[in-house]
């Protein structure tokens, strides 16, 4: 076979691997990308620019109900056009992945489209998608394969024709009522925005919260909103079985016996890495006992000369890690030529947020881990109706929770439930990565009225426990 040798072979478009590829052809290395169907990966088509796309449009029709409170009349009964709605959503999306595409030809990388698999030491095989087949080597390999929503094994799953977060963004009509099996942060955005756009969703939760990895108070938080919203939250409810009946009704039966029907159902109770049919085994490539590919902390792999990045990896599942991936990638394949000094991904400060209704914005430790941990704690809590600028955008729910280490006065962590969280939510990162103690976010002087300026106010005596 005749084989092509690259500098640079990246499998798997995603984040990081585009980014990384686009970056290093422009700099006149040979570089060869092999995408096996998302032009731009998971977040552009699937996950983060869709579903945040038809959040806000939910959001949207939300403000218009309450247009009488704003002083604004004429808007009476508003309805979700699911057409317009779904124009909406491909036109964003269809933009960026066109926007996409003419990136990576124009960065000058060969962007191949097919399905890859390891045939040697960092040498695929691509079996194009227009016909034919190429057999790629690298001197160097990145895979950056992402994952896909997990389908657990649930008796009658199979044959139930169950919504995923991928497949929901493809109805073409909207059940009257859906079951949301998996109270994560994926389940709790589609709970809410479902139930926002007049869907009846019941959520089904096998832990004792919603959101396990938070505090139970801001996890309670949540659920109150859900309940007072119309949401029926089901706590500590394993599934046990799932059938579709020929009516299209979808059957959930509980490890308890009862049972919840619905229209459809959506399964979102976590993601799976897309590492099968990629021969990875043959190449060296290790995987860990989730079957995630196994890195140290320079994202190298068990093979030398093959790196891994982004969710596949192990990297925290979200857009923006996977893209220090790529800094992280680009930094340790120029210091293997003597070009500066390696860089790790131990430590990195990443911050996430929930685009629930309020968001949840969050960075750093909560207080259940700071505690774990063996920190000496204050906790800063304060309500969002403290904040001006929440009042006169009428959200006030919510509240601001803040961990402080006692001993040194620097902040740990905090979790911001409110509006505009997922935008406040940087500032103490930004506090937090410069080492600050939490009197400068308290003294500092911000614009009024912003939601960031509640920061002033979280950490003043009347919210900072002694």
């Amino acid at each position: 076979m005749d084989i092509e040798d690259v500098d640079l072979l990246v499998f798997g478009g995603g984040k990081a691997g585009k980014t990384l590829a686009m970056d290093l052809a422009r700099a006149g290395r040979t570089v060869a990308m092999v995408e096996r169907s998302m032009i731009g990966g998971t977040c552009i088509n699937v996950a983060c620019i869709p579903t945040k796309t038809l959040i806000n449009s939910g959001r949207v029709l939300a403000t218009i109900r309450r247009a009488a409170e704003f002083g604004i009349s004429g808007a009476e009964d508003p309805q979700m056009d699911l057409n317009l709605l779904r124009h909406r959503k491909e036109d964003v999306v269809g933009t960026m992945v066109r926007g996409q595409l003419s990136s990576f030809t124009g960065s000058g990388m060969d962007f191949i489209l097919g399905e890859a698999k390891f045939v040697g030491p960092r040498t695929v095989e691509v079996t194009l998608h227009d016909g034919g087949v190429r057999t790629l080597r690298g001197t160097d390999v990145v895979l950056n394969l992402g994952t896909e929503p997990l389908l657990p094994p649930i008796e009658g799953l199979a044959e139930s024709r169950v919504q995923t977060s991928n497949t929901l963004l493809e109805l073409e009509s909207l059940p009257e009522s859906i079951i949301v099996l998996g109270g994560g942060y994926v389940g709790c955005e589609f709970a809410d925005f479902l139930n926002t756009i007049g869907v009846r969703v019941t959520l089904v939760q096998g832990g004792g919260q919603l959101l396990a990895r938070e505090d139970a108070d801001v996890a309670a938080a949540i659920e109150q909103n859900f309940t007072d919203a119309g949401i029926t939250v089901r706590l500590g409810a394993r599934a046990h079985r799932i059938a579709r009946a020929a009516d299209g009704t979808v059957t959930l039966t509980l490890a308890s016996g009862e049972t919840l029907s619905a229209e459809d159902i959506l399964v979102a109770v976590g993601r799976k890495p897309m590492t099968g049919g990629a021969n990875l085994e043959g190449a060296g490539v290790e995987l860990d006992d989730r079957g995630y590919i196994r890195v140290d902390d320079q994202l190298r792999t068990t093979t030398d000369g093959v790196w891994a990045a982004g969710d596949a990896a192990g990297t925290p599942q979200f857009t923006h890690a996977s893209y220090d991936d790529y800094r992280v990638l680009k930094v340790n394949l120029a210091a293997r030529t003597g070009a500066g000094q390696p860089r790790s991904t131990a430590g990195r400060l990443i911050p996430y947020s929930v685009f629930t209704t309020p968001e949840l914005g969050r960075v750093g430790l909560s207080e259940r881990q700071a505690r774990d941990a063996g920190y000496a704690v204050r906790i800063a809590k304060m309500p969002v109706t403290a904040v001006p600028r929440a009042r006169t955008v009428g959200h006030l729910e919510g509240f601001w929770k803040a961990v402080v280490d006692r001993e040194t006065n620097q902040i740990l962590g905090a979790a911001l439930l409110g509006t505009e969280a997922s935008e406040t939510i940087a500032v103490v990162q930004m506090a937090m990565l410069a080492g600050m103690e939490y009197t400068a976010l308290r003294d500092a002087i911000i614009t009024h009225p912003t939601m960031a300026e509640g920061l002033t106010l979280l950490f003043t005596p009347a919210f900072l426990e002694d």
